[in-house]
């Protein structure tokens, strides 16, 4: 899932910042996103969750208009397989990925916001890969593709809210609000809540 084809010519280096959306949520898939920012890139780029909802949609049409990005998904029976960090690192990998193969190249560095890394723990990550905790209001790239992953998961819940209206997932995303949290217990789980995780999990034995 991403824009095609490239809107600038790439750079000599190669630099791809990566974040994702939706490690904590009770409920539906999480989401990476990557992006190699333009030049000059967008204005404005922080942390998406220090955003307001108006200014990241704004900046997402602008770095889906101007910028490289691709976004790697993750579902709730792939996390309750393999945990939440497993379900993570996979959707990093996912992500930069579909950037590499959108381009048809490798980028010479890929940063994450956090302080782990796919690398040795996804085999498919063959990446040079540096981990920045707070990275998503340090590196603009970073915070590019916090906008892009959170943006997106947000419309996700947003339309499986439409399908489970009881859970207020069009506010709160699937996190475990008080809402959220006495909706599971008068109306069960769906088959988008994490089974894995424990107020979920804890359902089947009341």
């Amino acid at each position: 899932m991403s824009t095609s084809p490239a809107p600038f010519a790439l750079p000599p280096r190669i630099v791809i910042g990566v974040d994702e959306a939706g490690r904590g949520p009770l409920a539906g898939p999480v989401v990476a996103g990557a992006v190699i920012l333009s030049r000059p890139r967008p204005s404005g780029l922080d942390d998406s969750k220090k955003l307001s909802a108006k200014r990241r949609a704004e900046l997402e049409a602008v770095i889906q208009r101007r910028c490289l990005w691709a976004l790697g998904v993750v579902d709730v029976e792939e996390i309750d397989r393999l945990n939440i960090f497993g379900a993570t690192m996979l959707a990093m990998t996912r992500a930069v990925e579909a950037l590499c193969i959108q381009i048809d190249r490798e980028p010479d560095e890929v940063l994450i916001d956090g302080n782990m890394t796919p690398a040795g723990r996804r085999p498919e990550w063959r990446w040079n890969a540096r981990a920045i905790v707070g990275g998503d209001a340090l590196e603009p790239c970073i915070s590019a593709a916090s906008i892009v992953a959170k943006e997106h998961r947000d419309r996700v819940m947003r339309g499986l809210a439409e399908q489970h209206p009881h859970y207020g997932w069009e506010r709160n995303a699937g996190y475990g609000t008080v809402q959220h949290l006495a909706a599971l217990r008068e109306h069960g789980a769906t088959v988008h809540h994490r089974r894995s995780f424990a107020p979920v999990a804890q359902l089947s034995l009341l």
